[in-house]
């Protein structure tokens, strides 16, 4: 069985304006950030080790944000229906 390699979250009890993005493989890592705009009030908090590449980060973190609009763009599109 294949697990998802990104997953949605939120915590709207305490955290309303907050989403979070959880990447389940390894380097595994929860983004946090705004929930109006990805790059605004962002952070990670990484699971195991953090990648010693800066660029390996930035591709991690532009996948997630790849990720986030293709789950938004398909639950408007299950809404619409």
């Amino acid at each position: 069985m294949n697990f998802p390699k990104f997953l949605l979250a939120d915590n709207s009890q305490d955290n309303p304006d907050r989403i979070y993005i959880v990447h389940t493989q390894d380097p595994m890592f929860i983004v946090g950030f705004d929930i109006e705009d990805f790059n605004n009030e962002q952070n990670i908090m990484w699971m195991n080790s953090k990648p010693d590449s800066e660029d390996e980060i930035a591709d991690l973190l532009v996948s997630a944000e790849e990720f986030l609009i293709s789950e938004l763009d398909n639950q408007e599109d299950i809404f619409e229906d």
